[in-house]
């Protein structure tokens, strides 16, 4: 299988957050968010891990009754993502909004 180049992989990261952003405050099973992106569900879910150790996205492994999901995850915008995007929609188009984070939680101005 061919790799993909780590600017192809933000531009689908992007494609992600920009629907959890859309979505929000709701959140999405990964099945629904490959299906929405037009992605392989392994490789998506790849993605959203790495999202979620940026702490981009939250993973939720329960249902709205308090039982584990067995085999299943939903995923949403975390807090801090959901402020930059916010931000960065109102001044600008969504490009680059993964790269601006990025920036931000590598100063570690989040905290």
């Amino acid at each position: 299988m061919p790799t993909i180049s780590k600017q192809k992989k933000d531009k689908i990261a992007e494609q992600i957050l920009h629907y959890l952003f859309t979505i929000s405050p709701d959140n999405a099973f990964g099945s629904t968010i490959s299906r929405e992106i037009a992605r392989d569900e392994e490789f998506t879910k790849s993605i959203l891990q790495d999202l979620e150790s940026k702490k981009l996205i939250i993973s939720i492994n329960k249902n709205k009754k308090g039982k584990e999901y067995i085999k299943r995850m939903r995923w949403r915008l975390s807090k801090e993502a959901h402020e930059i995007y916010s931000r960065a929609q109102n001044n600008q188009s969504q490009s680059g909004i993964l790269q601006k984070y990025n920036n931000i939680y590598n100063n570690d101005e989040l905290e």
